[in-house]
């Protein structure tokens, strides 16, 4: 990263961890207030050692995320960054309080929740919002018609499907919110805890000793992250876009301005975020 960021407030949710934490501590050096979210008492502690502020926050209730939003708009009169980035890979189906299918909410709809409630504010700041993907969603087949995956759920393309929703929603959010640029990427195999729930094969990649020969440490999965939040709209990068190691990554033939179109219509009305602004 280049120059320094004094006086910019950048969100990431899912920052306790991971890519998140990497980027939340370079961000902090340069300058930023840098906020992170995270699942447990142990955020406050990562907080603590990269210099950001913190809140507790559960992506499985919107009741969570409704009050992270109002503290958010309390206290801080601008966002200029909003990263996306809460995410994970679940082995069964399983429901959340709002009666929605795990994956599905806590990697899509939570996030558009978050941002439909920031909306006012974000287009005030002229903001860049950030959606964390992943090059699984190659691998999505998403079907309208069962997006709560009812009829038949697969844990890896569950979470494919959710990964093209990141993409999908970043197009449809630079379409509609104003001053508001917006941009997904893929950070590569990252040695992290993302398959902590998972036995077998699963496990053993992310839990291996020798992980390190096929999986990169989570600063260089932060490294478009980086790019994307020191470089440009338009000039640097194009808003609506995805990518990959700083370049236009590829797309899955599903993500379409048609399908973000449908997505949002769909996300809004599951999160009652329609007329709902904070």
């Amino acid at each position: 990263m280049e120059g320094s960021l004094k006086g910019k407030t950048i969100i990431i949710t899912g920052g306790s961890s991971g890519i998140g934490a990497a980027a939340a501590k370079a961000l902090s050096g340069k300058g930023a207030e840098v906020i992170i979210t995270g699942r447990s008492q142990q955020t406050k502690v990562i907080a603590e050692e990269i210099g950001s502020s913190y809140f507790i926050v559960d992506y499985s209730r919107f009741s969570e995320i409704r009050n992270f939003a109002q503290s958010l708009l309390d206290k801080y009169p601008h966002i200029d960054v909003l990263v996306n980035n809460v995410g994970g890979i679940i082995p069964e189906r399983r429901i959340t309080p709002d009666g929605h299918e795990m994956t599905f909410q806590v990697n899509h709809l939570s996030g558009f929740l978050l941002t439909s409630l920031l909306r006012k504010r974000l287009e005030e700041s002229k903001a860049v919002v950030i959606n964390t993907s992943s090059g699984a969603h190659l691998y999505g087949r998403m079907d309208f018609d069962d997006l709560e995956s009812e009829k038949d759920y697969n844990a890896m393309r569950v979470y494919a499907n959710s990964k093209m929703m990141n993409i999908l929603h970043a197009m449809e959010i630079t379409k509609r919110f104003r001053n508001v640029s917006a941009v997904s990427f893929h950070p590569g195999g990252v040695a992290t805890s993302f398959a902590r729930e998972f036995s077998g094969f699963m496990k053993f990649i992310y839990s291996s000793p020798f992980k390190g020969a096929y999986l990169i440490s989570p600063l260089k999965g932060a490294n478009t992250l980086l790019w994307l939040i020191d470089g440009r709209p338009v000039q640097d990068w194009m808003p609506g876009g995805y990518y990959y190691k700083r370049k236009p990554g590829r797309k899955n033939r599903q993500v379409t301005p048609a399908a973000a179109l449908r997505l949002w219509e769909v996300s809004a009305k599951l999160t009652g975020s329609e007329t709902q602004q904070l």
